[in-house]
């Protein structure tokens, strides 16, 4: 049965600027998908990252180049062949799980609520400790940090959440000599593992290291393909599906990190509940979920995530996606 396809771009604003190592947002640009089957629609959103060389024109071209061989009816297994993993072919991706699960041609592993980490971005160590402040009783803290003083903000905020599971995220901010200098600190802050501390092309530095807390791939860690390169460097990867472009290949490297006996985090970057209910299917299988995304948009989409206590994060309604 041929279908109807449409693609597009969407901007949506946040409420407040979001800061990392390498910047700050205010907004964010989401490729989105939606393939309808008779009556049915599956609906797909992948958020545009500059990072990969991304940018609103090249994933609106890649888009429109799929509409005609989705409408014509090709599947999952094709469309990894024909687009390269990024936002894109995230968006169409999700769409056709969407699609076939309400066709009832496609199983997808159950949603269920999950913890997920709350984020606290960059900031002066005392402003950092004063965000942390509201997010006491937060079961996972995520901490962005960048070079400058990574030792202070963590120190300001450790004494805020003391019960909490602590995540580090430096973006690729790091140094070898920051990484091996703040062993210690992490160590004694109780840091349940330490993200992508050097940049993605400078990570051969890590083979071989072992710390006193795991390392995290996140930047360095796109596809499948990547773990053999990866094992002797990191003890967890970060799987995003805007990186493996989609959730098919987001539950294969899934997969292959179990096999090669790697730790799995779940992430996600900024989305509605759209993105975040694909991404669920992967957290229920993960170590550690931080799929926070909706929480910095001014207005998500209707019947998104809802969240609960010390950041119990609730799957989308039923009937929302999948």
């Amino acid at each position: 049965m041929l279908r109807a396809v449409s693609t597009g771009i969407e901007r949506r604003p946040l409420h407040t600027p979001f800061r990392i190592s390498r910047g700050s947002r205010t907004q964010i640009e989401l490729a989105v998908a939606t393939i309808r089957q008779g009556d049915v629609i599956g609906r797909g959103e992948g958020s545009v990252t500059g990072r990969y060389g991304e940018s609103v024109e090249s994933v609106g071209e890649q888009l429109r180049a799929i509409e005609g061989l989705l409408a014509d009816g090709i599947g999952r297994d094709e469309l990894r062949r024909l687009m390269p993993p990024g936002s894109a072919r995230n968006a169409v991706d999700c769409a056709l799980w969407d699609l076939e699960a309400r066709l009832g041609v496609s199983q997808l592993p159950a949603a269920r609520p999950v913890h997920t980490a709350l984020t606290l971005g960059i900031d002066t160590p005392e402003a950092m400790a004063a965000a942390a402040r509201k997010l006491k009783g937060a079961a996972i803290v995520k901490v962005k940090v960048d070079g400058r003083e990574p030792e202070a903000c963590l120190r300001a905020i450790r004494p805020e959440v003391p019960g909490s599971r602590l995540v580090v995220d430096a973006n690729e901010a790091w140094t070898m000599a920051q990484v091996e200098a703040l062993q210690p600190v992490l160590a004694e802050l109780d840091v349940e593992f330490l993200e992508q501390p050097l940049p993605a092309a400078d990570d051969v530095a890590l083979d071989g290291f072992k710390g006193l807390v795991p390392t995290c791939a996140d930047e360095s860690c796109h596809v499948t393909a990547d773990l053999d390169r990866l094992a002797t460097r990191y003890q967890m990867v970060n799987i995003k599906l805007d990186k493996t472009g989609g959730l098919t290949e987001a539950l294969d490297l899934l997969a292959g990190a179990r096999e090669r006996g790697l730790g799995v985090m779940v992430g996600c970057m900024i989305s509605t509940s759209l993105a975040i209910a694909a991404a669920f299917r992967v957290a229920v299988q993960a170590d550690c979920a931080d799929l926070d995304g909706p929480l910095w948009l001014e207005q998500d989409r209707p019947g998104g995530i809802r969240m609960g206590e010390h950041g119990l994060m609730h799957p989308p309604e039923p009937g929302f996606w999948g």
